[in-house]
C-alpha cells in the first residue's frame, strides 16, 4: 500500500535513523555515530521506501477511530519537539535480526553466506517478516507522542 507523501516528509530518513539506531548499536555493539551512518546509508535506496511503506500499513491497522489526517497529525505532533529523539533499544528477535541483516547487505558489511541466505526463499520470508516487525515499532515511535 503506497503511503501518504507527507509521511515521507514528517518521518524523514533522519528521524527513522535516529528511531531505530539505538536498536542498530546495540545489536551491533558499535557506537550510536557508526550506528546513525550505517542506517543512514542503507536507507538511502529502496529500504527506506519499503520500510515507510510497511509502516503506514502498520499504523492503519492499530487504529479505528483515527483517519489518514488524523494519523499523519498525531505522527506531526509526536515529532514536533524533539523529531531526532532517539527511538528505545527493540528486543532482538528473529524478525528485527532479518531486517538488520538486510541494512548490512545495503551497506556492504554483510558476509557473503548472510547474502546467500537472504537470497533464499526463505531468506526472503524472514526479511518480509522482518520488515512488518520493525515496522510495528516504527510505528509504535511515530506515534506515540500526546
Amino acid at each position: 500500500m503506497p503511503f501518504p507523501p507527507r509521511l515521507a516528509h514528517l518521518a524523514t530518513r533522519a528521524v527513522v535513523v535516529a528511531r531505530l539506531g539505538p536498536t542498530y548499536a546495540t545489536a551491533h555493539r558499535v557506537d550510536a555515530e557508526e550506528a546513525s551512518q550505517r542506517l543512514s546509508a542503507a536507507l538511502k535506496g529502496p529500504l527506506l521506501t519499503s520500510l515507510l511503506e510497511a509502516t503506514w500499513t502498520q499504523m492503519l491497522g492499530r487504529t479505528k477511530r483515527l483517519k489518514e489526517e488524523g494519523l499523519l497529525e498525531k505522527v506531526a505532533t509526536t515529532l514536533a519537539e524533539r523529531p531526532l529523539r532517539p527511538g528505545r533499544v527493540a528486543p532482538l528477535t528473529p524478525g528485527w535480526s532479518a531486517f538488520l541483516i538486510l541494512v548490512d547487505l545495503e551497506v556492504g558489511t554483510a558476509s557473503d553466506a548472510a547474502r546467500r541466505v537472504m537470497e533464499s526463499d526463505e531468506g526472503r520470508r524472514r526479511a518480509a517478516a522482518g520488515l512488518t516487525e520493525v515496522a510495528g515499532f516504527l510505528a509504535q515511535e511515530l506515534t506515540r507522542g500526546k
